[in-house]
């Protein structure tokens, strides 16, 4: 299986006073990994997504499992796979590790929707065939 990484490091205003990154603060870290995945894996910058070709992908359920703090100083490897591509949906898996210790495990679903209508749309093909890539397999 592929999948798509890149490192989050824990900075001095993304904690708490007991050192350790504050929970809305992880929801930050998973869109700012979504959307570094839309530049670099996908190939399409999320902002020009948005506001040039008028498609999002909104948020729609959210399952974060919060193994272990994020501290301050920390640097995390994300890495994101799919485990679901719908006809006009998008699951994506993401996990935080710290020395290889997963700290955070969330799973986000996202619609894909016209902008100006506010209503799902068919996922278009170039982006379904970069999110096969990362696409998780079955175990049978």
């Amino acid at each position: 299986m592929s999948e798509f990484t890149t490192h989050k490091v824990v900075r001095f205003g993304h904690v708490d006073p007991a050192g350790i990154a504050y929970f809305p603060r992880i929801y930050e870290f998973l869109h700012e990994a979504f959307e570094e995945l839309w530049e670099r894996h996908v190939g399409a910058r999320y902002d020009r997504l948005i506001l040039e070709r008028r498609l999002g992908f909104p948020l729609v359920h959210s399952q974060v499992d919060f193994k272990g703090p994020l501290h301050f100083g920390d640097r995390a490897l994300v890495r994101v796979t799919c485990f679901k591509l719908g006809h006009a949906s998008l699951g994506l898996r993401y996990r935080f590790e710290v020395d290889g210790e997963e700290r955070v495990h969330a799973r986000m679903i996202t619609a894909c929707i016209d902008m100006d209508r506010l209503k799902s749309v068919p996922m278009p093909a170039e982006f379904r065939q970069a999110f096969e890539r990362i696409r998780e397999t079955e175990v049978a």
